[in-house]
Parts: C-alpha cells; structure tokens; sequence
C-alpha cells in the first residue's frame, strides 16, 4: 500500500523527462521563430533603405548627366559659328554670334542716319515696339564718343548703372552694366568708330555671357 502511494506522488508531483525536453524544444523553437521574424523585419527595413539609397543615387546620377548633355548640347547649338559683317562705311564691324540667333537689320545707314541691327535667339521679335527685348543690338551712331557716353552719366550718378571698361580687339570701350531702363536690365560696350559710336547691347543678363563672348570676336576699322 505504501509502495503504490508513493508511485502516484511520484507521477503526480513532479514532470518526466521527456516531457521537459519538449517544453524545452518548443521554447527554443518558438524562442527561434520569433527571433528569425525579427531579423527577416530587420534585412527587409535594411534591404528597402538601400533599394531607396540606390534609386535616388541613381536618378540623381541620371540628373546630373541630363544636365551635363544638355549643356555640352546648348553649348554646341549656341557656338559663335555665325559671322556678321557691317558695311564698310561703318567701319566694317565684324564679329561672331550663336549659330541658332538670328538677325535683322532695321537700318542700313543709307540715308545718313545710323546703322541698326539686331539679335535674337530663333526669330528677331518686333522692332517698332518699346515692349521688345533683344539678346543683342549693334548700333553704329553718327554721335561722338562722348556724346554717347554722356548720355549714361546721370544714371552712373543714380547707380542705376555700373561704369567700367572693356576692351576688344586692342581697342578700349567704356561699359555699362545695370538698369537702363524700368523693364531693361542688361550691359552695353561703347567704341570710338572714327567720327561715329559703335554701341553693342543686351536687353537682359541671360544673354551676358553670349554678350562677352560676341566682344572678344569683335573686330572694326578705326
């Protein structure tokens, strides 16, 4: 009687074996699961960072390379392939101009007035109009050289206008740069041309760096 009572206690209060071990194996199974959910959400986070890292390195590799195309483009149709020549009684004034810019001459000096044309990217807007701006204008006036540079004076004085020079060719121009008006906002080299004034302008600072590159070809008969 003492031996069966001493069985049940045994089977009653404590737990075999085998039962442990799989207590155990089903900890560390679930202990093992729930880590290798962890470390999948880890890599997937990490994995997706990357790919995001990756893709935004590459579309702004992409950027950068479409910015460098299209200004080896914009510099190619831009070049200084075109060449103008003015009449010999104005100086024979030569220079080179974009080869996508075209140009009208708006007056030829044939009735002793002065010699206009202009400049423009594609098609030369309207002339006869004050609400027109050019990328460039040349004029050959039947003014002195001082006379024409007097005419800036009171605005230098303002400071709607910068005073400096500029040279082409050998020869020294006086230059203008700022506000010549309430909507023209641009530069202007001013030439001695015998007894006349060889003016060439920019309504607008975009077309300055055409601008400085049209006076270093710039070439006249003084």
């Amino acid at each position: 009687m003492t031996s069966m009572n001493t069985v049940r206690s045994k089977q009653y209060g404590g737990i075999s074996g085998p039962l442990l071990a799989v207590i155990l194996l089903s900890v560390t199974v679930v202990g093992l699961t729930g880590a290798s959910i962890w470390l999948y959400t880890q890599y997937s986070d990490y994995k997706t960072n990357v790919d995001s890292k990756v893709a935004a390195a590459e579309a702004e590799a992409r950027r950068e390379q479409g910015e460098i195309d299209l200004e080896k483009f914009t510099k190619k149709e831009n070049a200084l392939t075109s060449e103008f020549v003015g009449p010999d009684d104005y100086g024979r004034v030569t220079f080179n101009y974009p080869k996508t810019w075209s140009s009208y001459v708006d007056a030829d000096g044939s009735t002793g007035k002065n010699y206009e044309v202009y400049f423009h990217p594609l098609a030369v807007p309207p002339v006869d109009t004050k609400d027109s701006r050019f990328a460039m204008r040349v004029t050959v006036e039947n003014k002195t050289y001082d006379q024409v540079i007097k005419q800036y004076a009171s605005k230098v004085k303002t400071g709607d206008l910068k005073s400096g020079t500029i040279a082409a060719n050998g020869v020294s121009g006086a230059r203008y740069d700022g506000l010549f008006s309430k909507d023209v906002r641009g530069a202007v080299a001013v030439f001695k041309l015998r007894d006349k004034t060889l003016s060439i302008f920019t309504d607008a600072n975009t077309f300055k760096p055409y601008f400085e590159e049209v006076i270093k070809t710039l070439k006249f008969n003084q």
